[in-house]
């Protein structure tokens, strides 16, 4: 490549994921070729955002302050707190249902391979929150990997040591899904999970 900035730029795109070399090159042609002006602008936001978005000091969501504005919501219910897995989980909850509670992000699951262990996913600060007495369910909204069931288990082991009930989201069949089309291990998950019906 003659350039080595447009090099440069290719190669820092690529760092987003599920973009590759082509999808990287395509999108620094664009703003190269059609929007410079909205480029300078993504520039700037990244910038910004790199420098000024920390982690909430309660929950470690994203946060430019030092309490999320979840953390601060007086009207929020203090006796629910839902565990995820990251940020785009918390949005995902946020979206979809009417929880009110509040959050603590681990920003990953239990992986030792990969480095990440207790002190990583900011359990010493989620066992400080536990044992101040003010919650009384812990909601586990890890994903149905095998890392996520891992980390389910030790948050519900440490939810117990605290007198806390552990609550699990329910996983399975998909609302308005038929069963010949479930796969084999979702279907058998959902079996496993069954409940009696009130």
């Amino acid at each position: 490549m003659s350039s080595p900035l447009l090099a440069t730029l290719i190669e820092s795109l690529r760092c987003l994921p599920g973009v590759g070399g082509k999808s990287a090159q395509r999108m620094a042609f664009h703003l190269l070729e059609r929007d410079r002006e909205r480029g300078l602008r993504l520039a700037d936001a990244l910038r910004e955002a790199m420098e000024k978005i920390g982690q909430c000091s309660r929950c470690r969501d994203f946060s430019e302050s030092a309490l999320c504005t979840i953390c601060a919501d007086g009207t929020r219910d203090a006796h629910l707190l839902c565990v995820v897995e990251s940020p785009i989980d918390l949005v995902a909850i946020e979206q979809a249902t009417g929880y009110r509670g509040r959050y603590f992000v681990l920003h990953g699951r239990l992986s030792p391979l990969d480095g990440l262990g207790p002190d990583e996913l900011g359990l010493p600060l989620l066992a400080q929150r536990l044992g101040e007495g003010e919650i009384e369910e812990v909601i586990i909204a890890t994903n149905p990997t095998v890392e996520g069931e891992a980390t389910a288990h030790y948050l519900a082991q440490l939810a117990r040591a605290g007198g806390i009930k552990p609550t699990r989201l329910a996983h399975g069949v998909p609302l308005g899904g038929e069963l010949e089309f479930v796969d084999r291990g979702t279907l058998a998950h959902a079996f496993g999970g069954r409940q009696l019906l009130d």
